[in-house]
Order: structure tokens, then sequence, then C-alpha cells
């Protein structure tokens, strides 16, 4: 639901503006907030769901993964908590609810949750990348028998080369981890434009949203790719 969502907003934007289009893009839209819709009803339960990953990630061994991850769904059961009651009031059961200023605090909820799961993600990319270049290193030593080896970066004539080479074999090597950075990268798109800080287009964020969506898709279809809690 969330992909055909993001596909239509990401179409929608497209076509707008050729001008032999407008049916299309009345149907994509109509296609788009019944989708949106039909969502609310499959995210009631993810308030339970994110308050059952909180109790998994409290068990972390590591320290900063069990620091962020806590915090980040935390803060996802806040933003569920406000989604929810946004949803109470577009389907008429109450009126009384400040509707931009609800809507506000989950943005910024979702936003906090977003960016200390990349702090997560990043620091496992750093121990991947730290990991990455010890097996590099003793590889090389190794080969020429010397023994006081090298590092990754004594084979590149530029220190960016080597640090995106040293990147590109740790994310290679962790689908998982590669996968679930891509995924709160995109996710980051929507949030910073609610919240006024990046202000992008529909077609980014769709765009975004499908990329996410199908990162999400791929890790529910194959669960040893969904980044594991240890």
């Amino acid at each position: 639901f969330r992909a055909t969502q993001y596909t239509c907003m990401l179409l929608r934007y497209l076509l707008e503006p050729k001008p032999d289009k407008e049916k299309v893009v009345t149907k994509l839209k109509k296609l788009e907030s019944s989708v949106s819709t039909g969502r609310k009803w499959f995210r009631l339960g993810n308030v339970v769901h994110a308050v059952q990953a909180t109790q998994q990630s409290i068990h972390a061994t590591d320290l900063v993964p069990r620091f962020c991850l806590t915090l980040a769904n935390l803060n996802r059961v806040v933003y569920f908590i406000c989604d929810t009651v946004l949803w109470v009031r577009s389907v008429g059961l109450t009126s009384g609810i400040n509707k931009e200023k609800w809507r506000l605090w989950a943005a910024r909820h979702y936003y906090y949750s977003l960016l200390l799961s990349l702090v997560r993600d990043l620091y496992e990319i750093s121990l991947q990348m730290e990991q990455a270049a010890q097996d590099k290193a003793k590889r090389d030593r190794s080969l020429s028998q010397d023994p006081l080896g090298y590092s990754v970066a004594d084979e590149e004539t530029e220190w960016l080369q080597s640090f995106l080479l040293l990147l590109f074999r740790s994310l290679r090597k962790h689908p998982p981890l590669l996968l679930d950075t891509v995924k709160n990268l995109c996710d980051l798109l929507n949030p910073l434009d609610q919240l006024g800080i990046y202000k992008s287009n529909p077609g980014i964020i769709g765009l975004g949203g499908l990329v996410s969506s199908v990162a999400g898709i791929i890790t529910v279809a194959w669960p040893h790719l969904k980044l594991k809690i240890h």
C-alpha cells in the first residue's frame, strides 16, 4: 500500500505539467487518497509493534545500538499515537483536535526516530569499515611479509577514494545494513519537508518513499536481509 501511494505521488508530479494528462492525474490523486486511507487501518496496530521493538532493543548487548534504538522506538510510539489521533479526527469521531499541531508533533517524533536510527546505522558502518580495514591490512601483511603492514589508505592516491572504496566493500558484504541505511535516508525526506528543515517537492518525496517501501518489502520477503539487533 505504501509503495502504491508513493508511486502515485511520483507519477502525479511527473504528469501534472503536461496539459493532456488531467484525467490521469485526477485518477492518480483518487488512488493515492484511497490507498492512504487504507494504510491508516493497517497502522492501527503499530503502537503495539513499536512497544515490542522497544522491549527488544533494551536487551541489545552493544551500548550505542541499545541507546539509539530504544529512543528511536520510543519516538515511534509517540509518532504512531499522534498518527492515530489524526486518524480519529479524519474519520469524524471527534472534532476538538488541532490537526496542524498533532501533525507537527507526529512529524517531529518521526524525524527524531529516523535520526536515531541513522546514528545506529552509521555506528554499524564504522564498525564494519574498521573490520574491513583490519582484514585488508592482515592480507597485505601476509602477502608482502611486511611486519609493519600498512593501511588501506596506502594503496590509494587520495583519501576520499580510499574511504569510498572501504565504504563500498563494507556495505557490499552487509546487505541488511545497506538496506536499512537507504530506507532511513529516504524516509527522512518527508519529515524534513513537513518541518520546513529542507523543503522538497512531491516528486522527490514520492521517489524516496517508493525506494524506502521497496527496501521494506525486500526485508519482509527475505527476513535474513533485515538488520538484526545484537
